[in-house]
């Protein structure tokens, strides 16, 4: 289990005096230049970072190659999606072995729902074409109009997620564009002769003006800007199309505006005026607005208002304090809730006419099933997409009427997979607090718990974005070696409520990291994992939990890889002008008030790098990811490397052409996690 012996010694940044002054402190960064992304020397530094990964990793990259073609080997790489009916065409996507990027297609549905025989596939848009001659593409969003004529799309070439909106009619093939940049939200209107939708601010990207442009004219207009730097704004429409609903958001208060879509030169006019500490969100059936709302419910509650008066509630569904009601799908006499209990989704169908429950099964005790979309408010199933660790992403039908599951496509893994060789399971961990913490856990029947496996630890823990117990192919390649996995969903997340988040941000951020610490620990004490084979993971906020916790712990954990990690929490939250920072002072605090600032300062993983022997690290970053700037890694491992006293490696892999996500194409990403597993799983001993 001894670390890769570089060939050539790791790169030392440059320091160069910088000084800031806060609360009356001068507090120094000699690497703050390494922010200086048009600075020659920023960038030759990043690539000696990769030389000298590349260098420290051989034997890691060989390991890598044969994991990829093992992870390739078990993928149907010429596949489709379940069609889904919407109006007259059945829309799917499909793939193509070789190429890197989905491809959207229709076919004219009969009356059955099915495909009309001879139907002949409309390719609406072929990813891999636009693609040619950029190393990145995402496309951001993808919207026919309603009758069926022409499409709305939104792609991005660099990975900052910058998109750029464009037309395409559907008969003639002909695209028109570029109609705006910088968007991040757009609808049609009824007719499709009106487009509506939202941009960011080009140096913040906070999403912060609505847009409303006529196809025959040239000249946009805007109809609404969010003034209030905390909030940002989106678009959708209502599940029948009836009406645009543009929602301003901060962390803690939602407002809604809406206007119909058969007036789209109108003006929207306000659902509830907004106030402090109120979110809800409103959907739309028959002249009544759905409103879910916490108001006097924590964990949000269902009522019902006519559109004219939408403060005079019927309430549908009340509020529970151990059930989060995540969302709900409208049907023309049926209501699906999207609801999470004890860190687990369940669904429950609502007859309108019967006024009854009926809630929807499902055949493992650890699982994840999410609504997947249903256009048509006069279908009699609704759609939904069902996983779990042990078996692989599936896509059914559930009767409205009976809640009957008919499963249309299990995701095909090749090679003979059999999800009975698996165990998934949930268990507990007693937190430092008493606190009852979630864990998901994933093994292969036959190995022993009793103390000796490697295991494999992920989390996140932020913004109250529950882990789901989801399936991975390349996960596989783990456990069929003999490695246990597993999620700790712990606070900051929202597995089990809205308390959860509350109990994991601000001025309690401290226990989503002592939560993880406290999994670690529970998992060596009760011989589910062995004491020097354990390696975490986690990405994003994910990637500051691994900062934090290799900080206070750095003797618990072998291996770390922290991915696109936001490590320089002080610099970045005391600087206004970056994307995210002020929107997120309801998340994290603000700094710029003494109490926050201290608490931050107390855990900020750049911050509190000591003197000291610390675990073997990976960190992964892009040079064009606008979520959590390239800086943050780089500085952090310059600081580390300056500071820490043992032999382990400390390595920074940027992709100088990506963002936060990392590789866009399917073939390239796969290649990136079979490099990040195969370097992990070399420190705990496996090496093919």
């Amino acid at each position: 289990m001894a670390d890769s012996i570089p060939t050539a010694l790791p790169p030392l940044a440059k320091t160069q005096e910088h000084l800031s002054v806060w609360h009356g402190e001068t507090i120094s960064d000699p690497w703050f230049w390494l922010r200086e992304k048009s600075n020659p020397k920023v960038i030759q530094y990043l690539e000696a970072e990769n030389a000298y990964m590349e260098a420290a990793t051989r034997p890691e990259k060989k390991f890598g190659e044969a994991l990829y073609s093992e992870m390739l080997g078990r993928i149907q790489q010429t596949d489709l999606t379940v069609p889904l009916q919407r109006g007259k065409y059945l829309y799917y996507t499909r793939t193509e072995e070789g190429r890197q990027y989905p491809i959207h297609c229709r076919r004219a549905a009969g009356q059955d729902g099915k495909a009309m025989p001879n139907a002949v596939e409309e390719i609406l848009l072929d990813l891999n074409t636009l693609a040619v001659g950029h190393p990145f593409l995402g496309l951001g969003g993808f919207e026919v109009s309603d009758d069926s004529i022409h499409l709305l799309y939104s792609t991005d070439i660099t990975g900052f997620r910058q998109y750029t909106l464009y037309t395409k009619d559907l008969i003639t093939g002909k695209i028109s564009g570029p109609l705006a940049d910088r968007v991040t939200s757009f609808e049609w209107s009824t007719d499709g002769q009106t487009v509506l939708y939202t941009t960011e601010d080009p140096v913040t990207k906070r999403s912060n003006q609505l847009w409303r442009l006529h196809l025959e004219s040239s000249q946009p207009e805007c109809v609404f800007e969010e003034k209030d730097e905390l909030f940002g704004i989106g678009l959708i429409r209502s599940k029948d199309h009836q009406w645009f609903i543009c929602s301003s958001q901060s962390t803690d208060t939602w407002e809604q505006r809406i206007l119909k879509t058969t007036d789209p030169r109108g003006s929207f006019t306000t659902v509830l005026p907004r106030a402090k500490g109120h979110k809800y969100d409103v959907e739309h059936r028959e002249g009544i607005l759905f409103l879910r709302t916490n108001r006097d419910a924590k964990n949000f509650r269902l009522v019902t208002a006519p559109v004219a008066t939408p403060e005079l509630w019927t309430e549908l569904i009340p509020h529970r304090t151990d059930v989060l009601l995540e969302g709900i799908e409208l049907f023309r006499d049926h209501l699906v809730a999207h609801e999470q209990r004890e860190a687990l989704t369940r669904l429950r169908i609502h007859n309108k006419i019967s006024d009854q429950w009926t809630e929807v099964n499902f055949p493992e005790s650890v699982y994840s099933a999410h609504p997947s979309g249903t256009p048509e408010l006069g279908a009699r199933a609704f759609r939904l997409s069902y996983q779990s660790m042990a078996t692989p992403q599936s896509v059914y039908d559930c009767d409205l009427a009976t809640g009957q599951l008919t499963l249309l496509k299990r995701t095909p893994v090749l090679g003979g997979y059999d999800s009975a060789n698996y165990v998934t399971e949930r268990r507990w961990v007693t937190a430092r607090d008493n606190t009852r913490v979630p864990l998901s856990v994933l093994y292969k029947k036959g190995v022993a718990l009793d103390g000796t496996a490697p295991c494999f630890l992920y989390g996140y823990g932020s913004y109250g974005l529950g882990m789901d117990a989801s399936f991975s192919i390349a996960r596989l390649s783990l456990v069929d070696r003999g490695m246990i996995f597993v999620i700790a969903h712990i606070r900051g997340g929202n597995e089990l409520g809205e308390a959860w988040h509350d109990d994991g941000m601000l001025l309690k951020k401290k226990n989503t990291f002592f939560d993880f610490v406290d999994s670690a620990d529970w998992l060596i004490k009760n011989k589910i994992c062995a004491p020097d084979r354990l390696v975490i993971e986690g990405g994003s906020a994910g990637g500051l939990l691994m900062g934090a916790v290799v900080n206070l712990r750095p003797d618990l954990f072998r291996a770390v890889h922290s991915a696109v990690p936001f490590v320089d929490v002080l610099n970045t939250m005391m600087d206004a002008s970056l994307p995210l920072t002020i929107g997120e002072y309801l998340e994290w605090g603000n700094p710029n008030e003494k109490p926050a600032f201290d608490y931050m300062r107390s855990y900020s993983p750049y911050d509190n790098l000591q003197r000291g022997a610390y675990p073997a690290i990976l960190v992964t970053t892009s040079l064009n990811d606008s979520q959590v700037m390239y800086w943050e890694p780089a500085k952090y491992v310059a600081k580390l490397r300056s500071l820490k006293t043992d032999p382990h490696l400390l390595l920074l892999k940027c992709n100088m052409g990506a963002g936060h996500g990392g590789a866009s194409g399917r073939y390239d990403r796969l290649k990136e996690v079979s490099f990040e597993y195969a370097w992990l799983m070399s420190q705990v001993g496996i090496t093919r």
